[in-house]
Parts: C-alpha cells; structure tokens; sequence
C-alpha cells in the first residue's frame, strides 16, 4: 500500500527542510497574554505550515483568517514536516493542520505522541485515484482494459519517482490488465495541460491524480473506482497541537474539534490559491477572496 505522502512529495522536487527554523523558532505560544474574547485563552497562535502541502498551506492560511477575524494573534512559519512535529513536541508551535493518518504521518506519531494532541480530523478522503472527465464511459478502473480506445490508449501520469506513478506501475496495471495502455510518464504540470487541454476540448482522458487537489475543482472530472484497492485507502487529515493545548485555548480546541471541509470547500479554496494568477503571490488576498464567496464560513466554524 502507498501513501500519499510518497505520492506527493517524490512526485516534485524534494522540499528541503528548513533546519535553520529548527529548535530557534520564535513561538507565540510562550506568550501568555489572554483576552477576554477568548475567554480567558491564549490569543497568541503560532501555526507551522509545511512546504509543498497545498491543502496544509491553503487551511492554514484559511484559519489564520479566521483566528485574526476573532481577535487572535497569529505566527506562521514554513517548514519542513518534521521540522514541524519536532516543533510541536517542544512547544515551538501550536497547531500544525495536515498530519496524515493513519499511514503517511504514522512514525511522527508514534515518535512524538506522547507529547502532542489530536484536535480533530477536518478531512477523511485523501487518497491517490485515477481521474477521468465526468463524461467519459468508464466507471471502474476495470473498464479501462476494454474501453481504452476510448481513451486514445493512454493513461496519463506524473514524474517517474513518485509513489503514484510507482503503485500504478505495479500494483493498478496488471491487477486491472491495463498492459495495452500507453502509460505516460511525465511530470504534474504536463499532466495538468493535458487534462486541462482534454477537458476544454470535451476529449476524452484518463491521467493519475490525488485528492485533496485543486484540479477537482478546476476541471471537470471525477475518479474511477477501484474495487481491488490498488492504490491504497484513504486517509484522514487531522489538526495537532502540542499536549496541553486545549488546557491553553479551550475555545478555539473546540472550533477545531468541530471544523470539517467539504470537498467543494478545499477544492475550491485551493483553486483560488495555487490556479488563480491575481492570488498565487498573495496568499492572504486568496483566502479573502475565498472567504468572501463563502461569507458564513467563519461563523459556521467558531458557532457564532
């Protein structure tokens, strides 16, 4: 079984961790100060956001809002993962929103745990799939094996060490008989102009994908069943804290506790983040123009 953690992160250029952050963060959550808007609670939130994680950097960004929007002080800092789970276990940072459960981030469990606390899972659908337009006939990756010509013959994937494109070499074509396809090895941008030409031109395709991504929002498509369980099972995106957080932040433990996103709602916000050309550069201006089209949303979250 692969997870999308080596899907992701072998797919592009590796992330080099930001060892320079390291143990020499600046943390808020060693501050004190409390406001009577948060009953009392710390207002001082420091967030570590990880690099290259487009759903932890979107989510991040969003609660940064929110938290601002109720009169919170906020830190955020860009760091490698495990720069991050080291961070929360020392106290360096308070909230870190993508742990992936129960496989990718299961070791900075089992090696931190005792010193970190789960606030809640806000997402329980990540998984590798195989993608194809919503208007296509195939249903099941099965169906690929007899309506390939409906396809042109191919499948379409990302860079040549990405876990996905490793799990679909050997575990999604010859469980499925998909020999007679042309896989393409290429890249996630070429990947994306090519389902991004297909689905303008109404052709057509299958490609390799991953939820959560922005593409689902972008374009119009849908994922293939796979009853044999090639790719893996899906996981569960969780919010962690450093033991004791929500003895500092009663209030906002329990917006967590409760906060979950739709696909429409990630897909969306992440479209308007990294496929947006007004908003790639200017993240906090994304996330304003997410919240405006959403005008309840950081109501529905704090129960206000």
């Amino acid at each position: 079984m692969f997870s999308a953690l080596s899907t992701r992160r072998r797919a592009a250029a590796a992330v080099t961790a930001t060892v320079a952050l390291g143990l020499g963060l600046t943390a808020c959550s060693s501050d004190d100060s409390t406001d009577a808007a948060g009953g009392g609670d710390d207002m001082n939130v420091s967030i570590g956001i990880p690099s290259g994680w487009d759903e932890g950097i979107a989510v991040s960004n969003l609660w940064k809002a929110v938290l601002e929007d109720k009169g919170y002080t906020v830190d955020t800092q860009t760091a490698d993962v495990g720069v991050i789970f080291t961070g929360l276990a020392g106290g360096d940072f308070d909230l870190m929103f993508d742990t992936w459960l129960p496989t990718t981030h299961a070791s900075y469990i089992e090696k931190y745990g005792d010193d970190l606390e789960d606030l809640g899972t806000w997402y329980d659908d990540a998984k590798l799939t195989i993608a194809v337009n919503e208007d296509s006939p195939a249903q099941t990756i099965a169906d690929l094996a007899t309506m390939g010509d409906d396809y042109g013959n191919r499948l379409v994937g990302i860079e040549a060490g990405a876990g996905l494109t490793e799990a679909t070499q050997d575990n999604v074509i010859p469980t499925y008989g998909l020999e007679d396809m042309d896989y393409v090895i290429s890249s996630t941008p070429a990947m994306l102009a090519e389902l991004k030409g297909a689905t303008d031109k109404g052709d057509n395709i299958a490609v390799t994908l991953w939820r959560p991504h922005w593409a689902y929002d972008a374009f119009p498509i849908r994922d293939l069943e796979d009853p044999e369980g090639t790719l893996g099972a899906a996981e569960s995106i969780h919010t962690y804290g450093p033991k004791g957080f929500s003895e500092d932040h009663s209030e906002l433990a329990g917006w967590l506790e409760d906060f979950t996103l739709t696909d429409e709602q990630l897909f969306s916000l992440e479209n308007t983040l990294f496929n947006d050309d007004a908003y790639t550069d200017d993240v906090d201006a994304g996330v304003q123009a997410w919240l405006d089209e959403n005008p309840n949303f950081i109501d529905s979250v704090t129960g206000e």
